[in-house]
């Protein structure tokens, strides 16, 4: 046992200068998660998109069309730059990027809410950006939803109703919607704590792989329990510590969403990591070059996070990737941090979770030193 501990130093010790003494594994393994912690969360700052630019094709010309145009240019989320009669002047500068979508207001709109017939607000948004769609659809949803609710009101007014009266009757149950967990409701908050999981494993991955790759061209790779372990430790020491700088300084910098359950998050960070490591080591011997782990896990990040299940709905997902995506640590590592480090929710609530990550550390372990054994061809 003595024996098998001082090799674990040992080879902890000499994994560590190996890393700080390779110029390559260096900056990804360190220089990367700093880089990301700073420069990613960047664009997302503002968190919601506001003052997006949109017109409003007017063809009705009454008091009520006029009304709605203020409306819409009151509303925070929308900047109305054009309006006009003419739905082609507003198509081409829609095609042109000028306005991100425009509102279409029908000619007898306000003849037909005098008649009490149906009356319909056309709004035609560009669906590529789907943040901007949001904006533009929920801006001139509000703009007229408020001028309508105007309307009804003043009807109730006119049948005899008293004003508090007329807003009772218009809405006798007021909805008041209190995000949770997303405060601001930015998206900043939304996707940053979740990607920051996938940066760590990304960088790990590849860190640990290019190191173990390099061992393999130059035969070293061959070692036993006690080297393999300390290996082991040392890529997770290195990831534990990028872990930490991202839960406790990056996300408290950036005013994201953190600390509902810290000491779960610490918790999950600590199998997290080496689930990590062990899968890195393994791929690394699978591919037996250095070059080849960059080449093949640069392009996996995207992927990775539609399969994690945060920005894209699990059930939507074929059958069979909705099994694989449990071979990968981020999987389960983003849907249990966004409960522990954002929901405060306790750990026996992820516990799924964290068995997933513990078999992963486990079997991809098992395999690295059943693979890497000395003697074996």
């Amino acid at each position: 046992m003595r024996r098998l501990g001082g090799e674990l130093l040992r080879a902890w010790g000499a994994t560590l200068r190996g890393i700080l003494g390779d110029t390559g594994i260096l900056l990804i393994l360190v220089g990367a998660p700093v880089l990301y912690g700073f420069f990613y969360p960047w664009p997302y700052m503002t968190q919601a998109v506001t003052r997006v630019p949109v017109a409003v094709v007017d063809h009705d010309r009454t008091s009520l069309s006029r009304q709605i145009t203020r409306f819409a240019q009151a509303d925070p989320r929308i900047d109305v730059r054009l309006v006009t009669n003419d739905e082609g002047q507003a198509q081409q500068a829609l095609w042109r990027g000028e306005i991100e979508g425009y509102a279409v207001i029908p000619p007898d709109l306000k003849r037909n809410v005098l008649r009490g017939a149906p009356a319909t607000v056309a709004v035609e948004a560009n669906g590529a950006y789907a943040l901007l769609n949001k904006a533009v659809l929920y801006g001139f949803a509000e703009a007229i939803g408020t001028v309508s609710a105007g309307i009804e009101i003043r009807k109730l007014q006119a049948g005899g109703q008293s004003a508090p009266q007329a807003m009772a009757s218009r809405s006798p149950v007021n909805l008041q919607m209190v995000a949770l967990f997303n405060p601001t409701e930015g998206y900043g908050s939304y996707v940053v704590p979740a990607v920051a999981l996938l940066i760590l494993q990304q960088t790990l991955l590849m860190g640990v792989a290019m190191c173990v790759g390099t061992w393999v061209e130059a035969g070293k790779h061959r070692a036993g329990i006690g080297v393999w372990s300390g290996r082991l430790l040392a890529f997770s020491t290195v990831g534990w510590l990028s872990g930490l700088f991202y839960f406790g300084w990056i996300f408290w910098v950036q005013d994201f969403p953190r600390g509902g359950n810290p000491l779960g998050a610490l918790a999950l960070l600590a199998i997290y990591v080496p689930a990590i490591c062990a899968v890195g080591a393994l791929l690394g011997l699978c591919f037996r070059n250095r070059e080849r782990a960059l080449q093949v896990l640069l392009f996996t990040a995207l992927p990775l996070a539609f399969l994690s299940g945060f920005s894209w709905p699990v059930e939507a997902l074929p059958e069979p990737l909705q099994a694989l995506r449990w071979l990968f640590p981020s999987t389960a590592g983003i849907q249990a941090s966004l409960r522990l480090n954002q929901m405060g929710a306790p750990l026996a609530d992820v516990a799924g979770c964290l068995t997933v990550l513990l078999a992963l550390a486990a079997l991809a372990s098992l395999l690295v030193i059943r693979l890497a054994r000395p003697g074996k061809p």
